[in-house]
């Protein structure tokens, strides 16, 4: 009996994907990495996708099902399900330094008026005021200060003002020189941001937040000044986030139900408004 042919996939998803696969496919082409290399990356995930995510209710998952929900071949879906996938772990430096930039950002004696951070001393002034180490230390014994701080001016999170004190170069955990860092934020950050926004399409549980503003038409000036408030905008809105969340997370320390894990996020795109254009930017119509 001849197997039914596969569903056809709706148009407009299959228009979407690949718009959002042109900004991937830029970067992956930019660092060396050709097309051969994302098959067999992405037989990899196909396969563990359909065996984690389709299981059939009361059967053991086989080869043969699961090659014929993605449609790789069943030799590699045998070969793939025996191979451990490659663990996506946070650079070491981003494991402390989030966690002390949310204490700095959150605690009345390390910000301003405006809640923005304080720059801060080594070593406390007084017995009883703030400093970097004490903050740091706040967190984790594990990793001296100056190793911190090391790290942090190596990766341009922080510097080192005239009055020795260090201050963050933006009010938030964000490197501007390491790689490493800065992919690991893109794979956590694009596929919460696209997890978010598959769910909602498949309807899988509550609508979750997945919302923008997009505008074409504008002068340079104009956009300028959009990023402008965005920026400023967005930074406050991650803030308040940023000191509630801590709040309640030191009240759900060490609670057995406490498994949930949240990522609010921000971003924005400047580009020309051509379709498909270098850097993927909306049709003016």
């Amino acid at each position: 009996m001849a197997e039914a042919n596969p569903p056809t996939p709706p148009k407009a998803l299959v228009s979407a994907i690949a718009r959002l696969l042109r900004p991937l496919v830029r970067l992956l082409i930019a660092k060396g990495l050709g097309l051969p290399a994302l098959i067999d990356m992405l037989k990899e995930v196909y396969v563990s996708v359909a065996e984690e995510d389709f299981p059939t209710p009361g059967k053991k998952q086989t080869d043969s099902r699961i090659s014929v929900l993605t449609g790789v071949h069943r030799k590699d879906v045998k070969r793939l399900r025996n191979v451990k996938p490659e663990e996506f772990v946070a650079p070491r430096s981003i494991g402390l330094g989030p966690l002390v930039v949310a204490r700095w950002l959150s605690t009345a004696a390390t910000i301003d008026a405006n809640g923005q951070p304080l720059p801060l001393p080594r070593q406390a002034e007084s017995p009883t005021g703030p400093s970097f180490d004490a903050l740091v230390a706040g967190v984790s014994t594990d990793i001296r200060p100056r190793a911190l701080l090391d790290e942090w001016l190596r990766l341009g999170v922080a510097r080192i003002d005239a009055q020795g004190r260090v201050v963050l170069n933006q009010a938030a955990f964000v490197p501007e020189k390491g790689f490493d860092e800065k992919a690991f934020y893109l794979g956590r950050n694009v596929h919460d941001h696209l997890a978010a926004a598959g769910n909602n399409l498949l309807g899988l549980g509550n609508p979750t937040l997945e919302r923008s503003v997009h505008y074409t038409g504008l002068t340079e000036e104009s956009a300028k000044v959009v990023m402008e408030a965005a920026e400023r905008l967005g930074m406050q809105s991650l803030l308040a986030i940023n000191r509630l969340a801590l709040e309640l997370a030191d009240k759900d320390q060490d609670k057995a139900e406490a498994t949930r894990r949240l990522n609010f996020g921000l971003y924005l795109y400047d580009g020309p408004t051509t379709l498909n254009g270098p850097n993927g930017g909306d049709a003016v119509k």
